[in-house]
């Protein structure tokens, strides 16, 4: 599927601005009155509205933002299965559709993340936006990668609150007491205070896989906060963390290792080394961890 190759500084035509500004109040009221597939958990974001209804919400519940233009195939076709997605999530999650011809002050969130086409999704966490697609894939693939995202945000303790009438998701297995300190700061998004409380059970336990994977987690969510694009686009270890944490753990390993395979010196060793404690946050039996084990001892001897 075609992408529309998309510029922030474009000129936009007036009336065709004014023309899709009342399609989005159309959208609006379609999804309030509950028409759109995504219900009650599908949002019509505007400028004025995205501080409420997405970084607000997002303090309680991730929300997952489209950036789309209007009448274009490809934007159509992955608001269509995200709506599909949204609806099946049941308000552990919410989607916010935000059409970027006609909210040009939301613009700035493309700029920082250096986009440069069309469609674009993020996922705003804490008040907080990560890339997530930059791309149309198929229905199944979303579908995985969607799931493996809220996955990750369910393991950091970071899905908050299912709203009132929310089918009760399975009971899952009671915490581990010793980890009940570092879940705690988890829960309220303290991610310094829980990686020490996770050092501090594996000082006394250092067989405990769950804390060594929690966190190796909760470390790789501090360093990707500190990142810029262009620190990411600059360097391939800053660059597989990202990809790590958009749920691309083949591609994260992949770029650590062409690094191990053609670096000499401190380079090969900082890949060698950041590579390693990428496989910490995925579980040891994790077949993409087995390959690339077995491609970075291909790559030393």
């Amino acid at each position: 599927m075609q992408k529309r190759d998309f510029s922030l500084h474009g000129a936009v035509d007036l009336a065709a601005r004014a023309a899709a500004a009342k399609k989005q109040q159309e959208r609006a009221a379609q999804a309030g009155a509950g028409g759109r597939q995504g219900g009650q958990y599908s949002i019509e974001a505007t400028d004025a509205t995205f501080s409420a209804e997405v970084v607000e919400r997002s303090l309680r519940t991730p929300v997952m933002v489209a950036f789309v233009v209007e009448n274009e195939p490809s934007c159509d076709a992955l608001m269509a299965d995200l709506e599909k997605l949204v609806a099946e999530g049941g308000g552990s999650w919410y989607l916010a559709r935000v059409d970027i011809e006609v909210n040009q002050q939301l613009q700035g969130y493309l700029q920082q993340m250096r986009v440069q086409r069309l469609p674009f999704v993020g996922v705003v966490v804490q008040g907080q936006m990560m890339p997530f697609l930059n791309s149309v894939p198929p229905e199944a693939e979303l579908r995985a990668a969607t799931a493996e995202l809220f996955a990750a945000l369910q393991e950091q303790g970071l899905m908050g609150e299912a709203p009132a009438g929310a089918e009760e998701p399975p009971q899952a297995e009671e915490a581990d007491p010793a980890h009940a300190a570092a879940e705690d700061a988890l829960a309220r998004g303290d991610f310094e205070a829980a990686a020490e409380e996770f050092r501090a059970v594996l000082a006394a336990d250092p067989r405990d896989e769950v804390a060594k994977r929690r966190l190796a987690l909760t470390e790789l969510t501090l360093r990707v906060k500190g990142y810029d694009q262009e620190q990411v686009e600059a360097d391939p270890l800053k660059a597989a963390d990202v990809r790590l944490l958009q749920n691309d753990p083949e591609g994260a390993f992949e770029l650590l290792l062409s690094v191990v395979r053609t670096a000499a010196g401190e380079e090969r060793d900082a890949a060698r080394v950041r590579l390693l404690a990428l496989f910490e946050a995925l579980p040891a039996d994790d077949p993409r961890v087995a390959k690339a084990r077995r491609g970075l001892q291909a790559a030393l001897f």
